[in-house]
């Protein structure tokens, strides 16, 4: 039978992957895409937190600037983005019968959890998923780094990094350059030095200070997460040097 190589994960999915190919802003195939790809490694026994993005919805600095807006009213509607998708997600995953809590960093008691450490950890317990929505509630800071906020706070032994149509980080954009190569490991310092797309510098900064690894890769390919909880080698792996990947 096989066998989970971590008990807790997170996992961090953009809101541009839950688009699919752009042409809506929640596409009902990409959910249900995702809630197969977490119910076969909720099968396996593996505690799963999700935290969600809104970029298919709104994208708070971007448009800020472009429409004179203040930046925290902005960012704010970008977190409530964040629980539009988080609830999407929750619907296809107890379709599928996964048992689900949503919890936000804003509350919104009527339809979700406030976000509360000990509880979220209790959920997990339970063997319930939880999804994390409204970033860490404050302007200014990315879901990249609730994600790794919420990582650290949960003791996910792992992110897992959803870059949507990248299979991995790469010495440039590999959609414009035929040239550029795939790193399967790199140091969060080598990332920060060289400014690659892992996530923002403030959540790769944290990351590296609570020594939470992160694998980047494609997760339109299906059976992808599954491989990596299994242990097999996938993606980048962005870890203190003395770890391995797989």
């Amino acid at each position: 039978m096989t066998k989970a190589k971590y008990k807790r994960i997170l996992l961090k999915l953009s809101g541009e992957a839950l688009a699919g190919n752009h042409d809506q802003t929640i596409d009902q195939s990409v959910l249900e895409f995702f809630a197969k790809e977490i119910l076969s490694i909720h099968e396996l026994g593996v505690q799963v937190a999700v935290v969600v993005g809104g970029g298919n919805i709104w994208r708070g600095g971007q448009k800020a600037v472009a429409l004179g807006m203040d930046p925290a009213q902005s960012h704010y509607m970008g977190m409530l983005a964040t629980i539009i998708n988080a609830l999407a997600l929750q619907d296809a995953l107890e379709r599928h019968g996964m048992h689900t809590r949503t919890m936000t960093a804003i509350k919104m008691d009527e339809v979700t959890e406030p976000y509360l450490r000990r509880r979220a950890t209790r959920h997990l317990e339970k063997q319930r998923v939880i999804i994390l929505a409204a970033g860490t509630g404050n302007p200014y800071f990315s879901t990249d780094s609730a994600a790794a906020l919420r990582a650290a706070e949960v003791h996910a032994e792992i992110i897992l990094m959803a870059k949507n149509g990248v299979d991995g980080v790469y010495t440039a954009d590999p959609r414009r350059f035929a040239d550029a190569t795939r790193y399967d490991h790199l140091t969060y310092m080598d990332a920060l030095n060289q400014g690659l797309a892992v996530m923002d510098s403030t959540a790769l900064t944290f990351c590296m200070d609570n020594h939470i690894p992160i694998v980047v890769f494609n997760p339109n390919q299906p059976g992808t997460i599954r491989r990596i909880v299994t242990g097999e080698h996938v993606g980048t792996l962005v870890s203190n040097e003395r770890e391995t990947h797989g």
